[in-house]
């Protein structure tokens, strides 16, 4: 099973965190007087950091920089009040955990989300640290899709970087995969669709978090989509 390791994204592929994000924005751009996103919107808003979603959710009669490094100040207080209200694990994913562990597959998280709020959410949801590293976004550090991260992690699995699965829900995690030579696996029940992942070079579409142990068991011998 040391075969094969993965690197799982965070937001949209271990947790469904899509609420407590969208609810901390609309928090905040209520308070200024703008409008608000339907949650559906932040699917689209997510997966290339704080500043990229607070720019994507700003009016544009109001995009200045200041006013960008203000809000996410203010995004982040508030997420730091709501991030565990209704977010959770998807369904399955800890059973895949379990199952994976018990297998011995080295696993690890590489999330473009703070690196503190990274590590204090995988402590909280997945107790018992079924991952050998946890790595979310540090200041002056290469972020997704760089694939620089993505290929540190797999040198501390002991793995090349063709032995290594990267799970994500966003065209983002596959231009990571692609860039670093790893597999990409699209998350299907994720924010985004199966059409993105597609085109951005998903190798296989799993449907359901426990598709993973098929993954295992068969090594790269799944039928494609």
């Amino acid at each position: 099973m040391k075969d094969y390791g993965i690197i799982f994204d965070l937001d949209g592929t271990l947790l469904n965190t899509l609420e407590d994000l969208a609810d901390s924005v609309n928090s905040v751009l209520s308070r200024k007087g703008w409008p608000e996103h339907p949650i559906g919107a932040y699917r689209y808003f997510v997966g290339d950091g704080l500043p990229m979603l607070i720019r994507r959710a700003l009016p544009q009669e109001v995009m200045d920089q200041l006013v960008i490094d203000e809000l996410i100040l203010e995004v982040r207080r508030e997420y730091s009040r709501r991030w565990a209200r209704k977010t959770a694990p998807y369904p399955g994913v800890l059973m895949a955990l379990e199952n994976l562990a018990d297998k011995g597959a080295p696993m690890a998280v590489l999330s473009n989300k703070p690196h503190e709020a990274t590590c204090k959410m995988v402590d909280h949801f997945f107790p018992g640290s079924y991952f050998i590293l946890v790595r979310g976004a540090l200041p002056g550090k290469a972020v997704k899709p760089d694939p620089g991260p993505a290929m540190d992690i797999a040198r501390s699995m002991g793995l090349d970087v063709r032995q290594v699965y990267l799970l994500g829900d966003s065209n983002v995690d596959m231009y990571t995969a692609g860039a670093a030579g790893m597999i990409g696996l699209g998350a299907a029940w994720g924010f985004r669709d199966r059409e993105e992942l597609l085109q951005a070079g998903a190798h296989y579409i799993l449907e359901n978090p426990l598709d993973l142990l098929e993954v295992f068991e068969t090594g790269q011998q799944l039928n494609q989509y």
